[in-house]
């Protein structure tokens, strides 16, 4: 739906890349080649993003970084809209309320870099769920966001990846 929205998909993956995880940042060669999009488009794109103060853009070493601003009014917006367009509100609100005692979720893989692959992996750190159900929660969550997801189940995770959601506490707000 937001691509119905933002017309650029060019702009909605950068918006993807910057915004599902704030660590992310990246350089234009860089993106271009992530992407497989000629420089051209993404410098754009990139230009416009910075002119309207969503992203900050910093020169090291004769090496032009772009991330997120996170000062600007909308960035919080911003965050929980490109959070939604992926679906992952979707998969915690679904995965939570179902599964049994989930301590954490933490996002791994392409999406956590900020890679709109298709592919959403989610690590479930939790005792006693129930993975029978999560099997055909899977499928109705992937034709609900209409990407696939695919899910760990482990009682204690590394830590790595982006922590969505620690018991009792909803990090994606």
């Amino acid at each position: 739906m937001l691509e119905n929205i933002i017309t650029s998909k060019t702009r909605l993956r950068l918006l993807v890349k910057f915004f599902i995880n704030v660590a992310n940042e990246g350089y234009l060669r860089g993106l271009a080649t992530e992407m497989q999009e000629s420089t051209n488009s993404i410098r754009k794109e990139l230009n416009n993003l910075t002119e309207a103060g969503y992203l900050i853009r910093t020169e090291e070493n004769l090496k032009v970084t772009y991330k997120a601003n996170q000062t600007n009014p909308f960035f919080k917006l911003l965050q929980q809209i490109v959070r939604k367009y992926v679906g992952l509100d979707t998969i915690i609100t679904m995965v939570i309320d179902k599964i049994g005692n989930v301590k954490k979720v933490y996002l791994i893989g392409d999406y956590v870099k900020g890679i709109d692959s298709g592919i959403i992996e989610i690590v479930l750190e939790g005792n006693d769920l129930n993975t029978e159900y999560l099997i055909q929660l899977s499928e109705k969550i992937e034709n609900e966001i209409q990407r696939e997801v695919v899910f760990t189940i482990t009682d204690k995770h590394d830590n790595s990846g982006l922590l969505l959601y620690e018991h009792e506490v909803l990090i994606l707000n």
